[in-house]
C-alpha cells in the first residue's frame, strides 16, 4: 500500500548523473533540472552551502574552510554522502516546483559502461537515500541511444558515442543490448586539462578550470574552417606571479585538443574492428551518432567522419540525450525490463 501511494502521487524521474552535469527528466514535464554536478561544502560543520550553478560559480573563489567538490569522478560516485545530498536537493526542487503531494519518485538512472557491481549498487543506494522509493539502473549508451531515437530493439547495428565530462562511452547496440563497447577517460574534463597544460607549456600562463572550459566552448574546435576566432585567455603569469591576459586563436586551442580528439577517433575505430561484420554493414549504412556535451565541440563530427570514413550525426540537443532516454524508459515498462541492469531489490 505504501509503495502504491508513493508511485501514485510522486513524479517519476529519469536521471543522467554525470561527472560534469546532472540532468533530471520528470514525467509529463520533460527536462526540469540541468545543472553542474558541483556542491559547495562548509568543512567546519559539514553543511551544504550551494548546489549546481551556484556551487560552480564559487569554484576557485572560496575561503579555506569552504570546499567546492564534484562528488562524481568518471561517472562513478566518489563521495557518497555529498552525492546523496546533491540528488536530494534536485529531487526536492522538482517536487517543490510541481507541487507533488509525496516526494518519493520511481527513478531510472544512467551509469557508465564499465562500472563494477559495487559501484552500481552505490548509485542505487544514493538514489534511494536521496528520496526515491524505487530505482532502475541502465547503461548510459543505451539510454542515449533511446533518447536519440535509434531502433535499439531491432536486429540492426546502432553505434552511439556519448562524450560526457568524465568519460566517452562508445557502444554498438543491437536487440536491446551492447554488443561491443569501450569506456575511455578522454572527454570534456580531459579537454579542459589539455588547454590548461598548453597554456602552461606554451605561454607560461596558469589557467583556472573554468577559464579553460570557457575557451573550449567559445573557440574550441576539432577541425579548422574559414572563420578565424579569438578570445581572451586570463590567468597568472608563472614567471612574474602577476595576472596576465592575452588573446588566443581557435587554431591554438585546436592544437591543444588535437591529442584528445585523435584518441577518441582511434578508440572508435578499434571498436569497429571488433564488431561483427553484419553490424558493421548496418553502421556503414546508418552512420555514427554522437551524444553528450562533448559532441558540441565544433567540427568534431566532421573529424570523426574523416577519420572513420563513415557518416556522423550529432543528436538533437546532445547534452540531454541520456536524460531523455531515461525519461522514455519510464513510459515503457517492457523496454525498461529488458535493458535495466540486474540489481538487488531496489525498492523501499
Amino acid at each position: 500500500m505504501k509503495r502504491f501511494f508513493a508511485s501514485r502521487f510522486s513524479k517519476d524521474l529519469g536521471v543522467d548523473l554525470g561527472t560534469a552535469n546532472t540532468l533530471v527528466y520528470s514525467s509529463g514535464r520533460g527536462i526540469v533540472i540541468q545543472e553542474p554536478s558541483f556542491v559547495a561544502v562548509n568543512m567546519r560543520n559539514g553543511r551544504i552551502l550551494a548546489v549546481g550553478h551556484e556551487a560552480k560559480a564559487m569554484l576557485g573563489k572560496t575561503p579555506p574552510h569552504v570546499k567546492v567538490t564534484r562528488p562524481l569522478k568518471r561517472g562513478i560516485i566518489a563521495d557518497f554522502e555529498v552525492t546523496e545530498k546533491m540528488l536530494r536537493y534536485f529531487f526536492e526542487k522538482v517536487h517543490r516546483e510541481s507541487s507533488s503531494i509525496l516526494t518519493r519518485p520511481r527513478v531510472v538512472v544512467g551509469v557508465p559502461l564499465d562500472v563494477t557491481e559495487v559501484e552500481r549498487k552505490a548509485v542505487g543506494d544514493a538514489v534511494l537515500a536521496a528520496g526515491a522509493h524505487e530505482v532502475h539502473v541502465v547503461e548510459e549508451p543505451i539510454a542515449a541511444a533511446i533518447g536519440v531515437g535509434l531502433p535499439i530493439s531491432e536486429p540492426v547495428g546502432n553505434m552511439i558515442v556519448d562524450i560526457g565530462g568524465g568519460t566517452t562511452e562508445i557502444a554498438v547496440i543491437s536487440l536491446n543490448g551492447v554488443v561491443t563497447s569501450k569506456s575511455i577517460p578522454i572527454a570534456g574534463d580531459e579537454m579542459n586539462r589539455n588547454i590548461v597544460q598548453y597554456a602552461r607549456d606554451v605561454f607560461n600562463l596558469l589557467l583556472g578550470e573554468k577559464v579553460a572550459e570557457d575557451l573550449k566552448i567559445i573557440i574550441g574546435s576539432a577541425l579548422s574552417d574559414e572563420e578565424i576566432r579569438t578570445a581572451p585567455m586570463r590567468g597568472r603569469d608563472l614567471l612574474s606571479g602577476l595576472p596576465r591576459e592575452m588573446m588566443v586563436s581557435d587554431a591554438q586551442i585546436r592544437e591543444s585538443l588535437a591529442r584528445s580528439v585523435k584518441s577518441i577517433i582511434e578508440h572508435i575505430k578499434s571498436i569497429l574492428e571488433i564488431t561483427p561484420p553484419e553490424l558493421v554493414a548496418d553502421i556503414y549504412r546508418n552512420g555514427i551518432y554522437l551524444a553528450g556535451g562533448g559532441a558540441m565541440l565544433r567540427g568534431l563530427d566532421s573529424a570523426i567522419a574523416e577519420g572513420t570514413g563513415l557518416s556522423v550525426r550529432i543528436a538533437e540537443d546532445p547534452l540531454t540525450a541520456v536524460a531523455r532516454g531515461t525519461g522514455m524508459l519510464l513510459e515503457n515498462a517492457n523496454l525498461l525490463r529488458d535493458v535495466a541492469l540486474p540489481m538487488d531489490d531496489r525498492v523501499v
